[in-house]
């Protein structure tokens, strides 16, 4: 990773993790962070936990980045820092973006963990990046800092909240691919998500997890600090803390000395998918981690790849604006595009490109209809 970014990078066991030391590296407790709306909850919590303020970013339409230029003066001079999302892998502009930072004297901190190989995470103060996502490996990540200096305190923070690793986590992290295999080969998924659920593990009923706006409230008081807010953060990946062992550290390896044929592959895939009725034509080429078509009714087309076996991910809807409420965050000054996006995004995956386009032909599958008048980016 430091070849790749020519930055000086410490690896952590989690990007939310990474993330967590970086805003709380560089942003003060108790200051407002600009954001985007379409993002992971997840994030959002992380955010929270830091002892932050979210602030949700105007966006554009057609690709959810950032819209700096129509964040209000008055925003910018209240802003302790920006996150950017870089969803899916579309960059946000991150040089405009930096700029207007430098202008008021506070850190970009950028959040690649789509985006590995799409030219993101040089342009900040610092970047975080995951190997869950086009490494495929459910662990580990990178954090990277423009400053040298930066490491040594980084690292220590980051020991220090660590957990150690355990044998039954490490035996159950090598054995689950072979697990999940099985289960899709005797179809079977279905089962395991009901007995996840019974078990506890299954923490989303729908695309959002559950506020809990009370306990929320209460874990506001304990901020900064990740113990009161581990409920929230640790969904989805519950080993974001964990010492990594030596079985994961070869995982690791090996996936990141396949990555440059993998992003090979993303980027062919992402090409047909942007081609499609749905998908943009003109969008540069880049190794999306998933192409964000742009369908009209987009939970029916989701059922329709499901009933071919095709599990639609990283849905972010409703905008976490909608989402939280002003108990928990700044809403985003024009909503519209966010809400628009959010509602019609349907992430594909790349890598079954192929797949996802003879559903949606067969399907009848509508393009969206154009954003509202008032969504930039149109």
């Amino acid at each position: 990773m430091r070849r790749r970014l020519g930055r000086e990078c410490l690896y952590v066991p989690s990007c939310r993790l990474g993330l967590y030391l970086a805003l709380r590296r560089w942003c003060r407790p108790g200051g407002r962070v600009l954001m985007s709306p379409v993002n992971d909850d997840v994030i959002f919590f992380v955010v929270l936990a830091a002892g932050l303020r979210p602030v949700q970013a105007p966006l554009r339409a057609r690709d959810a980045s950032i819209d700096a230029s129509a964040v209000p003066e008055g925003v910018w001079r209240g802003l302790s820092g920006v996150l950017t999302a870089n969803l899916y892998g579309n960059p946000d502009p991150a040089p405009e973006l930096a700029q207007r930072c430098g202008d008021f004297g506070i850190p970009l901190l950028e959040d690649c963990a789509h985006a590995i190989g799409s030219g993101t995470g040089t342009h900040g103060d610092a970047s975080v990046f995951s190997l869950s996502k086009h490494a495929g490996v459910r662990t580990g990540g990178f954090l990277a800092v423009r400053d040298p200096a930066e490491l040594p305190a980084l690292a220590r923070e980051r020991d220090r909240l660590l957990q150690p690793a355990r044998h039954r986590t490490e035996l159950a992290y090598l054995a689950r691919p072979y697990a999940e295999a099985a289960v899709r080969g005797l179809r079977l998924a279905g089962a395991a998500r009901t007995a996840l659920r019974l078990l506890g593990r299954e923490e989303r009923d729908g695309i959002r997890m559950p506020l809990r706006g009370g306990e929320l409230k209460r874990a506001l008081d304990d901020a900064p600090g990740l113990d009161a807010f581990h409920p929230w953060v640790r969904v989805d990946l519950h080993d974001y803390r964990l010492a990594p062992g030596r079985a994961r550290l070869r995982r690791v390896e090996k996936a990141l000395r396949r990555l440059d044929g993998t992003l090979d592959a993303h980027r062919a895939g992402a090409a047909r998918l942007q081609a499609s009725p749905w998908g943009d034509p003109q969008a540069p080429d880049r190794p999306l981690f998933r192409v964000p078509l742009l369908v009209a009714d987009r939970d029916a087309a989701i059922a329709a790849l499901a009933r071919h076996r095709i599990t639609t991910g990283y849905l972010y809807d409703p905008p976490l604006d909608d989402y939280a409420g002003p108990d928990f965050t700044d809403p985003a000054p024009r909503p519209d595009a966010a809400r628009w996006f959010a509602r019609h995004a349907l992430p594909a995956d790349p890598l079954r490109a192929g797949a996802v386009l003879r559903v949606l032909h067969a399907s009848g599958a509508r393009p969206a209809p154009p954003p509202p008048p008032g969504a930039r980016g149109a």
